[in-house]
């Protein structure tokens, strides 16, 4: 099961093995369970869950993948993680 997880989360764009193998930690277990979702919170959920902060990346990787799951049509800019940096 966890590895039929990991293929569906690796559709993701930007999303790779080891990030989903990182979200299946914080139990997501497919894209349905992301739309909708608060990035930030499945960011902090993920610094919890290794006890110590996670690369900054991660919280853009995690914005692109709520925007890929939420929208049936995509921006192919916004399919890039790292469009979804912090604004200054």
């Amino acid at each position: 099961m966890k590895q039929l997880a990991l293929e569906q989360l690796e559709q993701i764009p930007g999303v790779g093995e080891q990030i989903a193998r990182a979200m299946c930690d914080i139990g997501i277990r497919g894209v349905d369970q992301l739309k909708g979702g608060n990035p930030e919170e499945l960011y902090r959920k993920m610094c919890d869950f290794k006890a110590a902060p996670v690369d900054r990346c991660m919280l853009y990787v995690l914005r692109c993948a709520v925007y890929y799951a939420s929208n049936t049509e995509h921006d192919p800019d916004l399919l890039k993680w790292w469009n979804w940096k912090d604004r200054e």
